[in-house]
């Protein structure tokens, strides 16, 4: 294949989209819509510009057999991924920012005193012990607001939630079964709840998400606006997530979906597409009432809640604040398993009669914006893709396209450094090479899997609770992914240098190896993510930064907090210390003197075990969980983040 163009015009383009990126990328601001317009544009035009050569220059006679068939499949999972950020793109430029709303809603709703609507508060459990729902209904019973009504949703039926429920004066309700898993759940919630309480709205709350004190007088401003049936807050974590914790990368990587909370909802919000995320959400019982109650056709009664709200006239809003705080799927299965669970409800979503495909009531932005969230989703398989293509060419000779590196380089390369500048800036450091594809390649099998099997049976599919507070003090290698990952490895390794010895260097080749090189990247770190490794504290830990004593007997002495939790706390090292395994009492702030164990000493803390009372710790969980600091990255520190995934891929396997 010629190549037209020569090296000088080639590294003048390389050079300006560098500058271009560098300069946008420093002075360019993200929450400015002509700079998102801009730099939208420069890395959307680079990457029309790929594709239209992708299309034209790059694949083979459509008579080559498999080549062909392979070359062409390849092809159009890479377009699907090409058009899918072409729409992100799009749906970037807009962004809206409700926090100005929820000022002027809140300043209303506190001066209005105790006239203020009703909140009902139910909290959908299954399966979850004492130890998870105690966070939430403590913080809830806490919530600043004159009128909530909280509801224990239980829908494993234990006599024992029953009582702890009625000793904490909160309601409890069951049913005799469990048809329609969460959204039956709470349908039966809705009903029962207008027997008593019948609030007008209802905050929904995961059994695992702790409320904010102040977090309905931050939502509920936003229904003043009359179109509002719905206002989504974001998920937060403050456990990390399986790829986060088996790459090291806690305090340096952010957890996957703080792209999807951060940046795409806020934009979608400013087309009036935001939608609901299954928790941490207030609806409007009459808006819910009238569209039926909360959807039971798919396994992801969010999204369709928010469709069905949106078919009826109504629309959700999105506040993007941190007004909850819950736990992350802690295993690489239930974190694999949840996102095809994600992907089997949006696919049945959009096959449903009355879906945003098919059914009637809707825009042509609604329509489209679903389109773009399934793309998500149908984009997926090329990650796989990605892998096996250098290990066809190596052993069969077959070419995911035919090209050479020059023309890659003046076509492709410019594209992916458009887009390298223009992710990381968009999302304010929230995407970041290797572990923004490894966090997609981990799921990328089994939601693959997914949509082939929802082709053939799309529905009927029982729905799965994702596990959550099991035992996690073992290192669990997950072989049967790890293993394709390895195999991959291997034989891209040996393809590579088989070739390398046996044939004379071509453009072909060289191609190839670059690519193989990448692969072979991120087949390591996709093989150090299948390694779920210990996660030994029982409670995790938050910095916290206090002033405080502790006494033994008539012994007091001053020190600092640097940490705590509900079990325990670090305070800096006192000059006078105390013996591990001796008992003392530590001030915290608005709990009290704190019966604690000295868990051991260091140079710089000292570390104790808090052994309180049940009052004494509720205390605790509304000090920490109902203004919960961060402990968990909310931006990338790439240089950190890589050297913590170098130190990671220097420690073996262990033994099967």
């Amino acid at each position: 294949m010629n190549f037209p163009v020569d090296q000088i015009t080639l590294w003048q383009l390389l050079g300006l989209t560098l500058l271009f990126g560098v300069g946008m990328a420093r002075f360019g601001n993200p929450h400015r819509p002509v700079d998102r317009l801009v730099f939208g544009l420069f890395s959307g035009v680079l990457l029309l510009r790929y594709a239209i050569w992708r299309t034209n220059d790059t694949l083979p006679d459509a008579t080559h057999g498999f080549a062909s068939v392979w070359s062409y499949v390849f092809y159009a999972f890479e377009m699907v991924s090409v058009v899918y950020t072409l729409a992100t793109i799009v749906v970037m430029v807009r962004r809206r920012d409700s926090r100005p709303f929820a000022d002027a809603g809140e300043a209303r709703l506190r001066a209005a005193g105790r006239d203020v609507p009703a909140v009902d508060v139910f909290i959908a459990t299954y399966n979850e012990d004492l130890q998870i729902l105690e966070k939430t209904i403590v913080s809830a019973k806490a919530i600043d607001y004159p009128h909530v009504n909280v509801w224990v949703l239980d829908d494993t039926r234990r006599d024992w939630l029953r009582d702890y429920c009625a000793r904490m004066g909160v309601h409890y309700l069951r049913r005799p079964d469990n048809r329609h898993a969460k959204a039956g759940n709470l349908n039966n919630g809705l009903k029962l709840s207008a027997q008593e309480t019948n609030a007008p709205y209802i905050l929904v709350l995961d059994a695992d998400f702790a409320p904010q004190k102040n977090i309905l007088y931050r939502v509920m401003g936003l229904f003043h606006e009359r179109k509002v049936a719905l206002v989504q807050t974001p998920q937060f974590y403050y456990n990390a997530d399986p790829i986060q914790h088996n790459l090291g990368a806690t305090d340096s990587w952010v957890d996957e979906q703080r792209v999807f909370f951060d940046v795409f909802q806020p934009s979608r919000d400013a087309w009036d597409s935001a939608f609901c995320v299954g928790t941490s959400f207030v609806v409007s019982r009459r808006a819910i009432t009238e569209a039926g109650g909360f959807p039971t056709d798919s396994v992801c009664e969010d999204i369709h809640t928010t469709y069905v709200l949106r078919r009826n006239g109504y629309i959700t809003r999105w506040l993007n604040e941190r007004l909850s705080v819950g736990l992350s799927a802690e295993g690489l299965i239930e974190y694999i398993n949840q996102r095809g669970r994600w992907c089997l409800g949006t696919m049945q979503v959009a096959m449903l009669k009355d879906g945003p495909l098919r059914g009637k009531g809707y825009n042509l932005i609604d329509r489209l914006h679903y389109v773009h969230g399934m793309l998500h989703w149908i984009g997926k398989p090329f990650l796989l893709l990605m892998l096996i293509a250098p290990v066809l060419y190596w052993y069969f000779g077959i070419a995911a396209f035919y090209t050479t590196p020059q023309a890659f380089m003046f076509y492709g390369m410019p594209a992916l450094l458009g887009f390298w500048f223009y992710g990381p800036w968009i999302t304010e450091r929230k995407t970041l090479p290797i572990f923004t594809e490894v966090t997609q390649l981990v799921a990328a099998y089994a939601v693959t899997m997914t949509m082939i099997s929802a082709c053939f049976r799309p529905f009927g599919r029982p729905f799965k609770v994702t596990a959550k507070g099991l035992d996690r003090s073992k290192v669990v290698v997950h072989w049967k992914l790890a293993g394709f990952f390895i195999a991959l490895m291997l034989f891209l390794q040996a393809g590579a240098a088989n070739t390398i010895l046996t044939a004379p260097m071509s453009g072909g080749i060289i191609f190839n190896l670059a690519w193989t090189l990448i692969a072979l990247v991120l087949d390591l770190a996709a093989i150090i993510a299948c390694v779920d490794l210990p996660r030994l504290r029982h409670e995790e830990r938050f910095p916290y930064s206090h002033a405080t004593y502790w006494r033994q007997g008539h012994h007091v002495q001053s020190s600092e907090f640097i940490d705590i939790s509900l079990s325990g706390a670090a305070m800096r090292h006192s000059p006078v210390m105390p013996v591990p395994g001796e008992m003392l009492e530590v001030s915290v702030p608005d709990v009290g003197w704190v019966p604690a164990r000295v868990a051991r000493l260091s140079k710089h803390r000292l570390c104790v075990q808090f052994e309180p009372n049940e009052a004494m710790r509720h205390r605790l969980i509304r000090l920490i969980f109902c203004h919960t600091p961060h402990n968990i990255a909310v931006k990338a520190r790439p240089l950190r983040a890589f050297a913590q995934l170098m130190r990671a891929a220097g420690v073996s396997l262990p033994p099967r």
